[in-house]
């Protein structure tokens, strides 16, 4: 038999001597094909019904415990395994034994894949496992005549995990690592049965070397070093490794661990971040805002980088779209975010800005649109016609995690540039005294197996990847699903942010679909994240529970009400969706018809709504209101509009517990960000059409008031304050600039820019078109600037007073009581009083009264009888912006309130002034 071990193919004998392959060699290998398949797979079995449990044991579900199992291994993919036929093209054999009682740690972590035969490999074969596991095995059923029953195999993570559990821990970081006159290439590739670097002076030059590496049978690394400081060069991985149904398959590869890439990640760049050459002017010494003291401290602008500048004629053209946008101090955009940071934003928090899949580097092109009617689908066929070329994308499709995306760079070739720039960006802004987050996405990878965007599957194959019972790749968050319940997974997560966090000095960091994530793995990116930044990073994500992993199926989540205790924060959608009506996938009528707090369901029903129930619901939507303005939290006690009184984890929503979290800062409050119709262009469809457009941008304010006086992260999106439209699009992600970006002049919100791309849109089309035709929904500049600088008052508001940003639920349920509840509330006014008695936070008292319906209201309340309310000295000054406020009336006699419609009023007892 064919010994595994011999494919390894070693040309050097010691870990660390340098050694290259002859010229021919290197152009056949390094300039050649991405991918070439040595050893074609003798038949095309792909699945992987089996599982590793550990480095001995393995779990078929659905089998008998009375069969007879094998492992059957091949060098080259030679294997043949038939239903009936006796298994041929075998290198080597182990028969397994049924296996013993199995830790409960690893029970655990298997119970997802249902019952099954159990079995183990012989103690005196188990060394020969790592070298098995570097080419083609599979576990086969046989009868008594040795003929093959049924064929899979076996994922292997579990295997994995255990054999090289050093690498998990292992001090060498993965990558390239130049320094001290020598450059250090290590690759996890513990499956591979041979890897090398290729070495290239440039993005597009052929290459100058191959060097070979040596495998690590500790951690499972293939390294080694060169007696040359390699800074400024270009490499990539070649790795032979075993893909299941295509064979033994040679892959070049760009680095997962790349912190720089030549244009369109075809190569990895060699980059020490903390050399000179790769820092702007000024970097070292360049001030830096503090880190928040409490989560609830943040007020967070979520913004695009290419929506941000793209069409900003007062940035210079080369700029626009780009790092470089942010450091142009005197534009209309970077204006705009200096006054937001003085009125009380603190955090900017960017979409995604690592390396993307799918925005081409170079020649991306420019869409012609034409000058149609608002309804019109010309401008959506225009701009989707080259959608898949163009410069604009939001970002969620990972290509490498922790290199800046070239696209955003003014010179996408030179890896050292973008590094520059990204940090000239982070340094600008801090400099305006805004900290800097970002948005990750470490759930999935924008392609799996070997196709072309594949970077951790084609050099681990089956390893970074969730995979299902047939061993397909996960696909549940719209993408391939990586697994960073796997250790390396979570090491480069863990490893990603804390590279962003030291060597970019990014703030803070929001995690897509992070309830698809370990809790134990997030925790363990907070210590890291904390340590590389010798300070606290705040980690936000949305913690929604669905897919392969829902209810702690695999894992204890990092998801709403599973973070308790954490200080990691989730996006709740309780108020949200009582705010805005509906839920976030409505399509059709129900995307008219169910109407919110904001939008109509207290006093303005639309022609969809009419005669609906809505007495219930309003009640119920207004509670909702409630459980987020108390910070969503589950212990908060307050009397319900059904005649209960109890904590909000007992109040409905949708069918889980509305309140769900320990702490306020684990809670992110918003009204709308990049995903779904923005708020603007949901009160389009759901406002009864002939509201005009000033009192459209009274209600565009109420959502945001929401969001600043509630307890927890307050979280806007970029335009929510200039009445950003996005003309109906639900999911703007590829729909170009032409929907997306923003104009900084105040001069138009992009409503009315045509029918919003039929990917996502179509079947909806018949009813956005008479809202598209819509004259009052389309606002003038004088309504945009309105709501600029009334949005500005608001965060002066919340920015005011501690009040509104209380630390701990304790203050929360000490400090905050709501008024006007139960079921004889009025439940289009939202009451909230907080006492800041006892402490330092700037009043005694606040009242703050929410009215969201068109017309002014009356509350009587009692408790607040005899009191010195007057107006918050914002709202009070002549500058201020809404005057509807100042028509608001307090009768001190007898607590009774009128508060004006659609408008938000905030009443305060100034410090020692008490009782009249």
């Amino acid at each position: 038999m064919k010994s595994m071990q011999c494919r390894a193919r070693m040309a050097c004998a010691a870990l660390l001597l340098s050694c290259s392959a002859s010229a021919s060699a290197v152009e056949a290998a390094c300039d050649g094909p991405d991918a070439v398949v040595l050893h074609p797979a003798a038949q095309a079995t792909a699945d992987a019904r089996a599982y590793w449990l550990d480095a001995g044991s393995l779990r078929w579900p659905g089998k008998p415990v009375d069969g007879r199992y094998r492992l059957l291994a091949s060098a080259d993919a030679a294997l043949r395994t038939s239903p009936g036929t006796v298994a041929s093209g075998i290198d080597e054999a182990l028969a397994l034994a049924p296996a013993g009682a199995l830790a409960a740690d690893i029970e655990a972590r298997f119970r997802f894949t249902g019952p099954g035969v159990e079995l183990q490999v012989p103690a005196q074969d188990r060394g020969a496992l790592p070298h098995l596991l570097q080419g083609q095995l599979l576990l086969v059923q046989e009868d008594a005549g040795g003929r093959v029953v049924d064929a899979t195999h076996v994922q292997h993570p579990g295997a994995l995990d255990v054999l090289y559990a050093a690498a998990d821990t292992d001090r060498g970081p993965l990558g390239a690592t130049p320094g001290d006159g020598s450059t250090w290439f290590r690759v996890w590739a513990p499956t591979a049965s041979a890897a090398s670097a290729c070495l290239y002076r440039d993005g597009t030059a052929p290459a100058s070397e191959q060097v070979v590496l040596a495998r690590d049978a500790r951690t499972g690394t293939w390294l080694n070093a060169l007696p040359r400081d390699l800074r400024g060069g270009y490499y990539a991985w070649l790795v032979e490794v075993y893909v299941p149904g295509v064979g033994i398959v040679r892959n070049r590869v760009s680095d997962p661990y790349a912190t720089s890439l030549s244009t369109d990640s075809t190569r990895s760049y060699i980059a020490d971040l903390d050399d000179p050459a790769l820092k702007p002017p000024g970097w070292d010494a360049a001030p830096r805002p503090d880190a928040a003291a409490s989560n609830t401290d943040m007020a967070i602008y979520e913004l695009h980088v290419r929506d941000f500048s793209v069409g900003d004629a007062s940035v210079p053209a080369v700029h626009r779209g780009k790092y470089l946008a942010f450091t142009d101090l005197g534009s209309n955009g970077m204006r705009h975010l200096r006054a937001l940071a003085e009125a009380g934003i603190t955090d900017l928090h960017l979409l995604p800005v690592f390396d993307i899949a799918t925005i081409p580097e170079s020649g991306c092109v420019a869409p012609a649109i034409p000058d149609a009617a608002p309804d019109s689908d010309a401008q959506q066929a225009a701009a989707m016609a080259v959608a898949a070329r163009d410069c604009f994308n939001w970002g969620y499709d990972p290509f490498h995690y922790t290199a800046p995306d070239g696209s955003y760079a003014s010179d996408a070739a030179d890896g050292a540039v973008r590094i520059r720039e990204f940090r000239a960006m982070v340094q600008a802004l801090h400099a305006i005294g805004l900290r800097v987050g970002m948005d990750v996405v470490y759930n999935h990878t924008s392609a799996a197996g070997q196709a072309a965007h594949s970077v951790l599957d084609r050099i681990v194959p089956g390893y970074y990847q969730r995979l299902d019972a047939q061993g397909r790749v996960a696909t549940s968050t719209c993408c391939a699903n990586t697994a960073t319940e796997h250790r390396m997974m979570a090491r480069l997560m863990r490893d990603s942010v804390a590279t962003w966090s030291r060597a970019y000095r990014i703030d803070s960091f929001r995690f897509d679909l992070m309830g698809h994530q370990p809790r134990a793995a997030m925790l363990a990116v907070q210590r890291a994240a904390d340590a590389a930044a010798g300070r606290r990073v705040p980690l936000i994500g949305e913690g929604w529970n669905f897919g392969e992993i829902a209810d702690g199926a695999r894992f204890p989540q990092a998801a709403q009400g599973m973070l308790n205790g954490t200080g990691i924060a989730t996006f709740s959608d309780r108020a949200r969706d009582a705010l805005r009506g509906g839920g976030c996938c409505d399509s059709g009528p129900d995307l008219i018809a169910r109407q919110g707090l904001l939008n109509g369901l207290a006093s303005a029903p639309n022609a969809r709504s009419r005669g609906q129930p809505r007495g219930a619901e309003l009640r119920h939507a207004a509670d909702l209101a409630r459980a987020g303005l108390a910070g969503t939290l589950r212990d908060y006690t307050m009397a319900f509009a059904d005649g209960r009184v109890g904590p909000l984890s007992a109040l409905d929503y949708k069918g889980m517990e509305a309140g769900y979290a320990s702490q306020p800062g684990e809670v992110v409050n918003y009204v709308e960000n990049h995903d779904n119709p923005t708020l603007w262009d949901i009160n389009a469809l759901k406002l009864p059409q002939s509201t005009s457009a000033a009192e459209r941008a009274r209600v565009q304010l109420l959502g945001a008031a929401f969001v600043a006086l509630s307890q927890g992260v307050a979280y806007f999106h970029a335009g929510t304050d200039v009445l950003r439209s996005k003309s109906l699009d639900r999911n703007s992600f590829d729909s170009g600039d032409w929907f997306n970006r923003l104009d900084w002049t105040y001069t138009d919100n992009r409503f009315g820019a045509g029918l919003p791309p039929a990917q996502d849109n179509g079947k909806d089309w018949n009813l956005l078109r008479p809202v598209l035709r819509n004259p009052d929904a389309r606002p003038s500049p004088a309504d945009i600037a309105w709501m600029r600088d009334a949005f500005r008052d608001l965060l002066r508001i919340r920015a005011s007073t501690p009040l509104f940003r209380l630390r701990s639920a304790q203050d929360v349920r000490a400090r905050l009581a709501f008024r006007n509840t139960g079921p004889g509330q009025d439940p289009a006014v939202i009451a909230g009083h907080l006492d800041g008695r006892g402490v330092d936070a700037g009043f005694d008292e606040v009242l703050y009264l929410l009215n969201v319906a068109p017309d002014a209201r009356v509350l009587a309340l009692p408790e607040e009888a005899g009191k010195r309310y007057v107006l918050h000295p914002v709202q009070a000054a002549p500058a201020a912006v809404d005057a509807r406020p100042r028509q608001a009336r307090y009768e001190a006699a007898t607590g009774r309130f009128e508060v004006p419609g659609r408008s938000v009023v905030v009443f305060v007892v100034k410090t020692g002034e008490g009782t009249r």
